[in-house]
Formats: structure tokens, C-alpha cells, sequence
């Protein structure tokens, strides 16, 4: 087990169930005073629902606009609920996390860190930024390395304010580390890819038009036009906001696809984007904001599971799971008995994702019968 751990870069190994790992991402929860209750209480019923073999959680997780100690409680509160299940949890940070000034991304690390259940690593002073590191998973009957989990911190702002990506620091990280597991396992370690901000290469995926109509989307920074699913590449999910990727490319992109062992890169950042595209190879893939705001908006958030089978690790499947599709108004009563804050949730979620269910299909339906176009995808 040794030889896999080195640099203070690695976590500790995860291993196959029964030939089978079940991932959990979640994103963007942005955990504060108007949101924590129900949010929590979400997060809570998918974990008992999905029982995951790990839950990969990337960025924006508690709202850093409160005092220190609200947030290092509202941590505890969050992690909490992974404890008690004895559910593992990989963590790195967005852009958000630390943008307040009042507590640094490895006091947060520290604060994860103080639960069992935390495989998170700071990696001091070897990488800039907290949270880039890698969860090597083993065979369910030997400890042979049979998949790996990348883990970025994405960084938060550039030196202009604009969103950062994966610095060329951390890339080469990966490439030198990548070629290491080549080179002791005989052979490509297959794996996915977690961080916050989406790779400026998601832009090149897409269909870029010089006119904006509906689930068109204008290209932020150098990314001029407007932009949507090109019907010619193997699209999946839902788009719903252009792709808010760092303005600086570091190559990051580029390194997993040289490298050849990434099947799929999952972010977060953009709240509503549940989309995908394989782009050179590579799955470029966006999952929803893990959080509820007692609004109808919201009700469209969710989370996403990801299965791989150790016995093809060459490929994955992943779907979006969303509130409203959960709870819905003719099942609301197998919540009653479930606790009155369960059933509370439970009730507002089904009522207000009536509206939101509603509007999300009808606009669907249209493009697609008057646009000539297709705007969703199979998750």
C-alpha cells in the first residue's frame, strides 16, 4: 500500500463494493441562515436514498459571508451528515469558500479534517491552493490500484478578477503523477475527474452562433458569440447558462486527454447547467447546485450519481438526480411518518417543482417543435 502513497498528494484508498463504486457529487450547496435547514435535510434523504460508496464534494459549500464561527459550525453541521452514515468524503474548494476573507480554505480543510469520515487532503505547501490530490480505489479482493479519483482545486479568482482554472502548476502535477501509476501498475489507472470550474474547452464543444434564441447562451471573456448544443457531438443533460470557465488556460484539458486515462471531467459552478459533451475523448460534464431555497426555482436542483464496475473501469454511468423529480405530490405521503421537518421539505419541494417541472418542459417542447432543435439530452 505504500508505494501508492507519496508527496502527501494521495488519500487514503477507497476500495470496490462487490465489484461496484457508487459516487456521490455534490456541488454548490452555499449552506447558510435561509437555506441550511432544508438543504441539509435534501442532502440527508439522498444519502440514505443513493448509499454511496463516497460522496466527492466540490466547492461552494458554506457561505462565507458570516461571522468564523458560524461557518466552521455550519461545516460541522454539513459534515455531519456523512459521519453518521459513514459515508467517505473527498472535498475541494470553489471559488466562493474563502472569497470572504474570515477563515482560509486550509482552516476549512482542518475543520473537514476533524471528521473520520474526511479522506480530504491538504497538500500544504507542495501545490498553491488546498484540495488537489487523488483517491485511489483498490480491487475488491486484492490491492491492486483499479481506478483513481482526480481531485483539483480549481482556484478561485485571477490576478484581474475574472475566474481561474487549474494552474499549470497543479497540471503538471497530474501529468508527472499520472505517467508514476503507469509506470508502477504496468498499465493506464482509468479515472474520473472532480473540481469546481468547468474547463474553457466546454465552449469548443458547443455550437457557437452569432445570434442569441432560446437556450442559446452568450460566451463570457474571449469566448465571443453565442453558444448551444451542437447536434453533432454526443451531448447529454440540460444547458441552461453558458459555461463560466477561468479566462487564463492552463492546459489542463489538454493534459487529461494526453495522458489518456481521464474518461470524464464533473464540475460545478453553474447552478442550472446538469449538461454534458465528450469532447476529444473526454466526458466534459457540469452537475446541478445541491441546495434548496424553499423557492420554486430551486426545486430543479439536485445531485449527481456516477457507478463504475470494476470489472470494465474503461467506462461509467452517471445520472442527475433533481428535487422535483423526487418529491412530487402523489407520493408525499410516505414522508408523513418520516419526521416533521422531512415531511416540510418533502411538501415544498413537491407543491413549488409543480411550477418549475412545468415550465422546464413546456420551454423544452417548444424549441423543439418551433426551433426545429433538440435542447435536452438524456442525463
Amino acid at each position: 500500500m505504500d508505494k501508492i502513497i507519496f508527496n502527501n498528494t494521495t488519500a487514503e484508498p477507497l476500495t470496490f463494493k462487490n465489484g461496484k463504486l457508487r459516487v456521490i457529487h455534490i456541488t454548490d450547496t452555499h449552506i447558510g441562515a435561509d437555506n441550511e435547514e432544508m438543504t441539509l435535510c435534501l442532502i440527508a434523504q439522498a444519502l440514505d436514498r443513493e448509499k454511496p460508496d463516497v460522496a466527492v464534494v466540490t466547492g461552494d459549500t458554506i457561505s462565507s459571508d458570516n461571522n468564523r464561527e458560524e461557518v466552521l459550525e455550519r461545516t460541522r453541521r454539513f459534515m455531519q451528515l456523512f459521519q453518521d452514515r459513514n459515508i467517505p468524503v473527498a472535498l475541494t474548494f470553489g471559488n466562493h469558500d474563502s472569497e470572504s476573507g474570515i477563515v482560509t480554505r486550509q482552516e476549512l480543510m482542518a475543520c473537514y479534517n476533524e471528521f473520520p469520515c474526511s479522506i480530504s487532503v491538504d497538500e500544504g505547501d507542495i501545490m498553491d491552493g488546498c484540495g488537489t490530490y487523488n483517491v485511489p480505489v483498490l480491487a475488491s479482493e486484492s490491492d491492486e490500484v483499479k481506478f483513481n479519483l482526480w481531485i483539483f482545486d480549481s482556484g478561485d479568482y485571477d490576478d484581474e478578477g475574472k475566474y481561474a482554472n487549474v494552474s499549470e502548476e497543479k497540471v503538471e502535477w497530474y501529468k508527472e503523477k499520472s505517467k508514476i501509476y503507469e509506470s508502477m501498475f504496468g498499465k493506464k489507472v482509468y479515472s474520473l475527474a472532480f473540481q469546481h470550474i468547468i474547463v474553457p474547452e466546454s465552449y469548443d464543444a458547443l455550437k457557437k452562433v452569432n445570434h442569441i434564441t432560446p437556450y442559446t447562451y452568450k460566451g463570457i471573456y474571449d469566448h465571443e458569440g453565442y453558444y448551444r448544443f451542437d447536434p453533432k457531438m454526443p451531448n447529454f443533460g440540460t444547458l441552461k447558462e453558458p459555461p463560466c470557465c477561468g479566462a487564463i488556460n492552463h492546459g489542463q484539458f489538454d493534459a487529461l486527454v494526453e495522458r489518456g486515462d481521464c474518461l470524464g471531467i464533473f464540475t460545478g459552478h453553474d447552478h442550472t447547467n446538469a449538461f454534458g459533451v465528450k469532447y476529444k475523448g473526454v466526458d466534459i460534464v457540469n452537475s446541478l447546485s445541491t441546495r434548496y431555497q424553499d423557492d420554486c426555482f430551486s426545486t430543479q436542483y439536485g445531485y449527481r450519481i456516477i457507478d463504475i464496475d470494476e470489472k470494465d473501469t474503461s467506462v461509467y454511468s452517471s445520472k442527475v438526480v433533481r428535487w422535483y423529480n423526487i418529491y412530487k405530490p402523489e407520493n408525499l405521503s410516505q414522508y408523513k411518518n418520516k419526521g416533521e421537518l422531512i415531511y416540510k421539505t418533502a411538501k415544498s419541494v413537491a407543491l413549488k417543482g409543480l411550477r418549475e417541472r412545468f415550465l422546464q418542459g413546456s420551454g423544452h417542447l417548444i424549441v423543439r417543435i418551433f426551433g426545429l432543435r433538440k435542447v435536452k439530452y438524456k442525463d
